[in-house]
């Protein structure tokens, strides 16, 4: 047996499930949390709590801080089992919501539909014979048949849902529900950010959609093609009508890359803003800082430069789809079935001092990442390892403490914070048996993190830890086969392995690749829509067994 070249100190966290307030009640706390004055850890059981001089003091398991446990809501008895006064290891702090109930059916669906002159490029569907002639149907028409779908089934399901229409081509033309005159953006307009979100943030609310159907089904049957792909403004004018509600959702469909106005990504008309990929990704923070997701569906067969516009997807926890005349209408549906649990989730890691992340931070045991909106079923992952000065003092120790704290604002606008306190086992040796690895954790974390490091040009660092993972897939299926989970996990790391090796072809270590790990987007460039779609839908892996009843596993 021999040591473990890759590093097996990953926790992985079910954020779909922790911030599912509604199965947390038993865990709600009436009092604030109490915070540690200098790394801002939380007070919890397995807190080292003393009394001196009169007073009971917090000693922070994560920082050494000596905190004086006094003032309004602190309370803490002088019992000599200080701990059992303190909270628990799950515990859940609600805020008081002094504003406006929030209707949770008040949520918008905004269709954001390409109708350039690519659109009109048909497939064949069925197939001629001596009887009959060949059906073919244009890329247009089978999304039109998505949306009537799509409306028919928000009818049936959630008739008092808001439903919106925004199209483009080299213009860009807000039809709302219908039932309006609709407003048409061009020329310098397709230009200009802020009159763009204006446009879309005052644009008047739409009616539900058991009011609007029939003028909503009109305004689709009544689209054509022509012109050229003005996506940029219309993403932009769509998440703004969208944020009027937070939890809200657009949908775009796509068959080509954005040429005119903000964000496009190849110059061909007057109108053109110089090509930037900045755009999206300033377009999908200002969408999760509004509770809405964006979900991106493009054509097979055409080049939509999804590495960049699936940022908006990425960023605010939609999907992302290569489609074709025969899947869109599915895949339409699947982005519905979507809904935002949570909103601004934001996730500290707490470790104690000397403890620090790959990847992430080198220096600080204390970990900050922006999540954004969550939807069922999301599941991310952090790396841990001590550092080098430090390994010998961990030794002696028999367990460390990890301290979760997830705050994010439900649905309903409640501001939460959840905070799990954990402590976890130390080992003394590298020589750690395969066979007792959850492969559940290693494989999701390896899927996340190679593609995170790929999107942002670190490709070299992304194959040396893929290599890593190969040899302990390979360990670990020879003490404990589990052929569905080898199955999943070995076809992701091939995958990525495909992926990494086509960016790194023909570029060996010099300047250029030098130049491409400072730079994230210089990458982004190389990666074809198909491998961009596989490598986003890597960085949203989830284990096999995801629907496992534990809300987060830690393995180290």
């Amino acid at each position: 047996m021999s040591p473990i070249k890759a590093n097996v100190n990953v926790l992985l966290i079910n954020v779909g499930q922790l911030v599912d307030i509604s199965k947390a009640s038993g865990i709600q706390s009436n009092q604030k949390p109490v915070y540690c004055a200098k790394c801002r850890a939380v007070m919890s059981t397995v807190s080292n709590l003393q009394s001196q001089q009169n007073a009971n003091v917090w000693c922070c398991e994560f920082c050494g801080a000596e905190n004086p446990l006094s003032g309004p809501g602190v309370r803490v008895s002088r019992h000599p089992h200080l701990q059992r006064h303190c909270p628990g290891r799950d515990v859940l702090y609600v805020e008081e919501n002094h504003g406006d109930y929030e209707n949770l059916e008040d949520m918008l669906v905004v269709f954001c539909v390409d109708v350039s002159g690519s659109m009109s490029v048909t497939s064949e569907v069925t197939p001629g014979n001596a009887m009959r002639s060949p059906t073919y149907v244009s890329r247009l028409q089978s999304v039109q048949d998505a949306l009537y779908k799509a409306i028919s089934s928000i009818l049936q399901k959630s008739p008092h849902r808001r439903v919106g229409l925004v199209t483009f081509n080299d213009e860009v033309t807000v039809y709302g529900d219908g039932t309006s005159t609709p407003v048409t953006l061009r020329d310098w307009a397709l230009l200009d950010y802020d009159h763009l979100q204006q446009q879309g943030e005052t644009y008047s609310t739409p009616h539900c959609i058991a009011e609007s159907l029939q003028f909503l089904t009109k305004r689709v049957k009544e689209l054509r093609e022509h012109g050229a792909t003005a996506l940029g403004p219309a993403a932009l004018v769509s998440v703004a009508v969208a944020s009027q509600y937070p939890g809200s959702k657009v949908i775009i469909c796509t068959d080509g890359c954005a040429n005119i106005g903000l964000g496009q990504l190849e110059q061909e008309q007057r109108y053109c803003a110089a090509p930037s990929p900045y755009f999206y990704s300033q377009l999908a923070n200002y969408a999760t800082e509004k509770g809405v997701i964006v979900s991106v569906m493009t054509f097979e067969g055409e080049d939509c430069r999804l590495a960049e516009v699936g940022r908006l997807a990425d960023v605010t926890g939609g999907r992302i789809n290569i489609i074709n005349i025969g899947t869109v209408s599915t895949e339409i549906q699947s982005a519905l079935g979507d809904n935002v649990m949570a909103t601004r989730v934001m996730a500290t890691l707490l470790a104690p001092d000397g403890v620090y992340f790959p990847y992430e931070d080198d220096e600080a045991h204390k970990l900050l990442r922006d999540i954004g909106n969550v939807t069922e079923g999301l599941e991310i992952t952090f790396q841990f390892a001590v550092k080098p000065d430090k390994v010998e003092s961990f030794q002696r120790r028999d367990r460390i403490p990890f301290q979760l704290q997830l705050d994010f604002r439900t649905r309903d606008m409640q501001k939460v914070t959840r905070v799990i306190t954990q402590q976890r086992r130390v080992t003394t040796s590298s020589w750690v048996w395969a066979g007792s690895l959850n492969m559940n954790v290693l494989g999701v974390h390896c899927a996340q993190l190679c593609a995170r490091l790929t999107m942002e040009g670190r490709v070299l660092e992304a194959q040396n830890l893929l290599h890593a993972h190969q040899d302990l897939l390979k360990d670990i299926s020879k003490q404990r086969s589990s052929p569905r989970e080898e199955s999943v996990y070995g076809n992701w790391i091939s995958t990525m392995s495909t992926i990494c090796e086509d960016l790194t072809t023909d570029k060996k270590e010099t300047k250029e690749t030098r130049s491409l790990q400072d730079h994230p987007y210089s990458s982004v460039t190389d990666l074809s829509d198909e491998a961009a779609n596989v490598v986003y839908q890597m960085k949203r892996a989830r284990s096999v067994s995801g629907n496992q009843k534990k809300a987060e596993t830690m393995n180290c």
